[in-house]
Protein backbone atom coordinates (compact mmCIF):
# COMPACT_ATOMS: atom_id res chain seq x y z
CA UNK A 1 0.00 0.00 0.00
CA UNK A 2 1.33 3.22 -1.13
CA UNK A 3 2.54 5.57 1.62
CA UNK A 4 2.29 9.84 1.70
CA UNK A 5 3.27 11.36 -0.98
CA UNK A 6 7.26 13.22 -0.15
CA UNK A 7 9.92 15.06 -1.23
CA UNK A 8 13.26 14.84 -0.59
CA UNK A 9 15.40 17.76 0.07
CA UNK A 10 19.08 17.47 -0.87
CA UNK A 11 21.69 20.00 0.39
CA UNK A 12 24.88 20.83 -1.38
CA UNK A 13 26.20 23.94 0.40
CA UNK A 14 26.64 27.08 -1.43
CA UNK A 15 25.27 30.61 -0.66
CA UNK A 16 21.79 29.41 0.32
CA UNK A 17 23.86 27.54 3.27
CA UNK A 18 26.04 29.82 4.40
CA UNK A 19 26.55 31.92 6.76
CA UNK A 20 28.84 35.17 7.35
CA UNK A 21 32.59 34.42 9.21
CA UNK A 22 35.68 37.08 9.71
CA UNK A 23 37.19 35.31 6.18
CA UNK A 24 33.70 35.25 4.32
CA UNK A 25 30.62 33.61 3.82
CA UNK A 26 31.05 29.55 4.38
CA UNK A 27 28.32 27.39 3.69
CA UNK A 28 27.60 25.56 7.41
CA UNK A 29 24.54 24.59 7.37
CA UNK A 30 22.95 21.42 6.72
CA UNK A 31 19.67 20.23 4.83
CA UNK A 32 18.17 19.84 8.21
CA UNK A 33 18.85 23.57 9.30
CA UNK A 34 17.05 24.64 6.03
CA UNK A 35 14.07 23.55 6.17
CA UNK A 36 11.99 25.19 8.88
CA UNK A 37 8.26 24.97 9.94
CA UNK A 38 7.17 28.09 8.45
CA UNK A 39 8.92 27.48 5.26
CA UNK A 40 6.80 24.47 3.64
CA UNK A 41 3.81 25.91 1.68
CA UNK A 42 0.84 25.22 3.30
CA UNK A 43 -0.77 23.21 0.45
CA UNK A 44 1.56 21.48 1.08
CA UNK A 45 0.93 20.27 4.92
CA UNK A 46 0.16 16.45 3.87
CA UNK A 47 3.38 16.16 1.92
CA UNK A 48 6.13 14.49 3.43
CA UNK A 49 9.77 16.42 3.43
CA UNK A 50 12.91 14.35 4.23
CA UNK A 51 16.25 15.96 4.11
CA UNK A 52 19.75 14.79 3.29
CA UNK A 53 23.18 16.64 3.22
CA UNK A 54 25.09 15.32 -0.12
CA UNK A 55 28.25 17.71 0.83
CA UNK A 56 28.76 21.24 2.06
CA UNK A 57 30.82 23.52 -0.62
CA UNK A 58 30.96 26.20 -1.88
CA UNK A 59 30.16 25.41 -5.69
CA UNK A 60 32.84 26.66 -7.12
CA UNK A 61 34.65 24.39 -5.22
CA UNK A 62 31.97 21.91 -7.23
CA UNK A 63 34.13 18.85 -9.21
CA UNK A 64 33.12 15.51 -10.79
CA UNK A 65 33.33 13.92 -7.79
CA UNK A 66 30.59 16.15 -6.78
CA UNK A 67 28.49 15.56 -9.45
CA UNK A 68 28.89 12.02 -9.00
CA UNK A 69 27.27 12.03 -5.55
CA UNK A 70 24.73 14.27 -6.57
CA UNK A 71 23.67 12.00 -8.85
CA UNK A 72 24.18 8.75 -6.76
CA UNK A 73 21.75 10.50 -4.15
CA UNK A 74 18.77 11.45 -6.16
CA UNK A 75 18.95 7.98 -8.17
CA UNK A 76 18.88 6.21 -4.28
CA UNK A 77 15.76 8.65 -3.65
CA UNK A 78 13.83 7.96 -6.52
CA UNK A 79 13.58 4.09 -5.65
CA UNK A 80 11.11 5.19 -3.48
CA UNK A 81 7.91 5.69 -5.47
CA UNK A 82 6.06 7.87 -3.03
CA UNK A 83 8.70 10.58 -3.80
CA UNK A 84 6.91 13.16 -6.03
CA UNK A 85 10.15 14.99 -6.68
CA UNK A 86 13.64 15.78 -5.37
CA UNK A 87 14.81 19.35 -4.66
CA UNK A 88 18.46 20.37 -4.67
CA UNK A 89 20.03 23.37 -3.05
CA UNK A 90 23.12 24.23 -4.77
CA UNK A 91 24.94 27.41 -5.25
CA UNK A 92 24.58 29.56 -7.92
CA UNK A 93 28.34 30.45 -9.02
CA UNK A 94 28.19 26.89 -10.72
CA UNK A 95 24.30 25.84 -10.47
CA UNK A 96 23.98 25.76 -14.54
CA UNK A 97 26.62 23.34 -15.20
CA UNK A 98 25.42 20.96 -12.12
CA UNK A 99 21.81 21.28 -13.25
CA UNK A 100 22.85 20.10 -16.68
CA UNK A 101 25.03 17.37 -15.60
CA UNK A 102 21.57 15.92 -13.88
CA UNK A 103 19.36 16.73 -16.90
CA UNK A 104 21.68 14.79 -19.03
CA UNK A 105 20.82 11.21 -17.49
CA UNK A 106 17.17 11.96 -15.71
CA UNK A 107 14.81 10.08 -17.73
CA UNK A 108 12.73 9.85 -14.50
CA UNK A 109 9.67 11.85 -15.28
CA UNK A 110 9.71 12.98 -11.55
CA UNK A 111 11.27 16.39 -11.59
CA UNK A 112 14.51 17.00 -9.96
CA UNK A 113 14.27 21.06 -9.02
CA UNK A 114 17.35 23.49 -8.06
CA UNK A 115 17.82 26.64 -6.06
CA UNK A 116 19.78 28.54 -4.37
CA UNK A 117 20.31 32.16 -3.29
CA UNK A 118 22.06 35.26 -3.70
CA UNK A 119 22.22 36.28 0.08
CA UNK A 120 23.62 34.32 2.36
CA UNK A 121 21.25 32.41 5.22
CA UNK A 122 22.03 34.99 7.95
CA UNK A 123 21.48 38.34 5.48
CA UNK A 124 18.91 40.51 6.05
CA UNK A 125 18.25 39.65 2.63
CA UNK A 126 18.12 36.33 2.98
CA UNK A 127 16.60 34.85 -0.19
CA UNK A 128 16.75 31.64 0.24
CA UNK A 129 14.20 30.54 2.19
CA UNK A 130 11.82 32.16 -0.48
CA UNK A 131 13.46 29.63 -3.66
CA UNK A 132 13.59 26.66 -1.13
CA UNK A 133 9.80 27.19 -1.13
CA UNK A 134 9.78 27.79 -4.64
CA UNK A 135 11.45 25.04 -5.20
CA UNK A 136 9.46 22.49 -2.83
CA UNK A 137 6.05 23.60 -4.32
CA UNK A 138 7.50 23.03 -7.91
CA UNK A 139 8.49 19.66 -7.20
CA UNK A 140 4.77 18.63 -6.07
CA UNK A 141 3.33 19.95 -8.77
CA UNK A 142 2.30 17.03 -11.14
CA UNK A 143 2.36 19.31 -13.85
CA UNK A 144 6.01 19.46 -13.82
CA UNK A 145 6.24 15.44 -14.61
CA UNK A 146 8.54 14.89 -17.84
CA UNK A 147 10.02 18.51 -17.35
CA UNK A 148 12.90 17.45 -16.55
CA UNK A 149 15.38 19.40 -14.09
CA UNK A 150 14.21 22.71 -13.29
CA UNK A 151 15.69 25.54 -11.88
CA UNK A 152 13.55 27.80 -9.07
CA UNK A 153 14.69 31.21 -8.63
CA UNK A 154 13.87 34.60 -7.86
CA UNK A 155 10.38 34.32 -8.85
CA UNK A 156 10.98 32.06 -12.12
CA UNK A 157 11.43 28.43 -12.76
CA UNK A 158 13.44 27.76 -15.68
CA UNK A 159 14.17 24.24 -17.44
CA UNK A 160 18.33 23.37 -16.85
CA UNK A 161 19.28 23.47 -20.71
CA UNK A 162 20.12 26.96 -21.51
CA UNK A 163 19.81 28.39 -18.40
CA UNK A 164 22.46 30.59 -17.09
CA UNK A 165 23.16 32.99 -14.45
CA UNK A 166 23.23 36.65 -15.81
CA UNK A 167 23.55 38.47 -12.16
CA UNK A 168 26.30 38.76 -9.50
CA UNK A 169 23.52 40.79 -7.38
CA UNK A 170 19.94 40.33 -8.38
CA UNK A 171 17.61 37.96 -6.67
CA UNK A 172 16.55 36.83 -10.15
CA UNK A 173 20.08 35.82 -11.21
CA UNK A 174 19.29 33.12 -14.00
CA UNK A 175 17.73 33.46 -17.10
CA UNK A 176 17.67 31.41 -20.33
CA UNK A 177 18.66 31.41 -23.59
CA UNK A 178 15.63 28.82 -24.62
CA UNK A 179 12.32 28.75 -23.58
CA UNK A 180 11.16 25.22 -24.81
CA UNK A 181 14.07 23.57 -24.59
CA UNK A 182 14.63 19.82 -26.54
CA UNK A 183 16.02 18.07 -23.70
CA UNK A 184 17.42 13.99 -25.17
CA UNK A 185 18.94 11.83 -22.44
CA UNK A 186 21.84 10.27 -22.47
CA UNK A 187 22.52 6.43 -21.21
CA UNK A 188 24.14 6.16 -18.02
CA UNK A 189 28.08 5.21 -18.13
CA UNK A 190 29.71 3.04 -15.95
CA UNK A 191 30.59 4.85 -13.27
CA UNK A 192 34.57 4.43 -12.81
CA UNK A 193 34.62 5.39 -16.07
CA UNK A 194 36.51 8.86 -15.87
CA UNK A 195 34.98 11.46 -17.65
CA UNK A 196 36.46 13.12 -20.46
CA UNK A 197 38.80 16.60 -19.68
CA UNK A 198 37.12 19.54 -22.00
CA UNK A 199 38.26 23.13 -20.74
CA UNK A 200 36.36 26.78 -21.97
CA UNK A 201 38.75 29.51 -23.44
CA UNK A 202 37.67 32.87 -23.62
CA UNK A 203 38.51 34.80 -26.86
CA UNK A 204 39.58 38.64 -26.24
CA UNK A 205 42.29 40.79 -28.37
CA UNK A 206 45.07 39.69 -28.66
CA UNK A 207 44.25 35.94 -27.47
CA UNK A 208 47.50 33.83 -27.83
CA UNK A 209 46.11 30.49 -29.95
CA UNK A 210 48.64 28.65 -28.80
CA UNK A 211 46.75 27.92 -25.72
CA UNK A 212 44.47 25.54 -27.75
CA UNK A 213 46.96 23.03 -28.18
CA UNK A 214 48.48 23.65 -25.00
CA UNK A 215 45.40 22.33 -23.34
CA UNK A 216 45.54 19.44 -25.88
CA UNK A 217 49.09 18.98 -24.76
CA UNK A 218 47.96 18.65 -20.99
CA UNK A 219 44.92 15.96 -21.08
CA UNK A 220 41.77 18.17 -22.63
CA UNK A 221 39.98 15.84 -25.38
CA UNK A 222 38.08 19.02 -26.30
CA UNK A 223 37.73 22.83 -25.95
CA UNK A 224 34.86 24.99 -25.93
CA UNK A 225 35.62 28.69 -27.17
CA UNK A 226 33.82 31.53 -25.85
CA UNK A 227 34.01 33.65 -28.53
CA UNK A 228 33.40 37.04 -29.71
CA UNK A 229 29.69 38.28 -31.20
CA UNK A 230 28.15 35.20 -33.02
CA UNK A 231 31.05 33.42 -32.27
CA UNK A 232 34.00 35.25 -34.09
CA UNK A 233 37.92 35.30 -33.69
CA UNK A 234 41.26 36.69 -34.42
CA UNK A 235 42.34 34.82 -37.83
CA UNK A 236 45.36 33.24 -35.80
CA UNK A 237 42.94 31.02 -34.12
CA UNK A 238 41.44 29.33 -37.24
CA UNK A 239 44.77 27.25 -37.96
CA UNK A 240 44.94 26.44 -33.97
CA UNK A 241 41.15 25.10 -34.46
CA UNK A 242 42.58 23.05 -37.65
CA UNK A 243 45.70 21.61 -35.89
CA UNK A 244 43.50 20.52 -32.75
CA UNK A 245 40.73 18.35 -35.16
CA UNK A 246 43.81 17.01 -36.67
CA UNK A 247 45.04 16.09 -33.94
CA UNK A 248 41.70 14.63 -33.18
CA UNK A 249 40.06 16.78 -30.52
CA UNK A 250 36.98 18.28 -30.79
CA UNK A 251 36.10 22.38 -30.57
CA UNK A 252 32.97 23.52 -29.64
CA UNK A 253 32.27 27.19 -30.92
CA UNK A 254 30.12 29.22 -28.61
CA UNK A 255 29.98 32.86 -27.07
CA UNK A 256 30.66 35.45 -24.64
CA UNK A 257 27.43 37.18 -25.28
CA UNK A 258 24.86 36.52 -22.77
CA UNK A 259 21.95 36.05 -25.09
CA UNK A 260 20.92 35.53 -28.86
CA UNK A 261 21.39 33.14 -31.11
CA UNK A 262 25.05 32.14 -32.81
CA UNK A 263 24.64 32.53 -36.19
CA UNK A 264 27.83 31.73 -38.35
CA UNK A 265 27.56 34.88 -40.38
CA UNK A 266 31.31 36.59 -40.69
CA UNK A 267 33.92 35.58 -42.59
CA UNK A 268 37.44 37.02 -42.94
CA UNK A 269 40.04 34.53 -42.03
CA UNK A 270 38.60 34.06 -37.72
CA UNK A 271 34.95 34.34 -38.02
CA UNK A 272 32.64 32.33 -37.49
CA UNK A 273 31.93 30.53 -40.95
CA UNK A 274 35.94 30.16 -41.26
CA UNK A 275 36.12 28.39 -37.66
CA UNK A 276 33.49 25.98 -38.69
CA UNK A 277 35.18 25.51 -41.98
CA UNK A 278 38.58 24.71 -40.06
CA UNK A 279 36.38 22.09 -37.65
CA UNK A 280 35.11 23.70 -34.88
CA UNK A 281 31.20 22.50 -34.03
CA UNK A 282 28.75 25.06 -33.66
CA UNK A 283 26.79 25.26 -30.26
CA UNK A 284 23.91 27.89 -31.26
CA UNK A 285 22.32 27.96 -28.17
CA UNK A 286 24.06 26.67 -25.28
CA UNK A 287 26.86 29.23 -23.72
CA UNK A 288 30.43 27.48 -23.17
CA UNK A 289 29.57 26.74 -19.55
CA UNK A 290 26.83 24.58 -20.75
CA UNK A 291 28.02 23.94 -24.07
CA UNK A 292 31.81 21.91 -21.81
CA UNK A 293 28.93 19.73 -19.81
CA UNK A 294 27.65 18.88 -23.03
CA UNK A 295 31.21 17.81 -24.84
CA UNK A 296 32.60 16.07 -21.79
CA UNK A 297 28.88 13.52 -21.42
CA UNK A 298 29.69 12.93 -25.36
CA UNK A 299 33.45 12.55 -25.55
CA UNK A 300 32.94 10.49 -22.28
CA UNK A 301 30.27 8.37 -24.25
CA UNK A 302 32.08 8.20 -27.40
CA UNK A 303 30.62 10.07 -29.45
CA UNK A 304 31.95 11.04 -32.93
CA UNK A 305 31.81 14.21 -34.01
CA UNK A 306 28.65 13.89 -36.37
CA UNK A 307 26.46 13.12 -33.19
CA UNK A 308 28.01 15.97 -31.51
CA UNK A 309 27.44 18.40 -33.91
CA UNK A 310 23.72 17.01 -33.89
CA UNK A 311 22.85 16.67 -30.07
CA UNK A 312 24.46 20.48 -30.03
CA UNK A 313 22.31 21.83 -32.61
CA UNK A 314 18.91 21.02 -30.99
CA UNK A 315 16.38 23.34 -29.23
CA UNK A 316 13.27 24.74 -29.78
CA UNK A 317 11.79 28.43 -29.09
CA UNK A 318 15.19 30.12 -29.19
CA UNK A 319 15.28 33.15 -27.63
Amino acid sequence: MPGPPRIVVLSTGGTIAAQRRPGGAVPVLHAADLLTPDLVPPHLTDVTISTRTVCAVDSAAMTDAEHRLLLRAIDEELTDPNVVGVVVTHGTDTLEETALVVDLVHADPRPVVFAGAQYSADSPRADGPTNLAAALACAADGSNRDRGVLIAFGGRVLPARGVAKTSTTATDAFDSVVDTPERPVLARVDAARPTARVDIVTLHPDFDATVVGALLDAGARGVVLAALGSGNAHPTLTDAVEAATARGAVVVLSTRVPFGVVVPTYGGGGGAVDLIAAGAILSPWLRAPQARIVLCALLTRDFDRARIADFLAGGSSVS
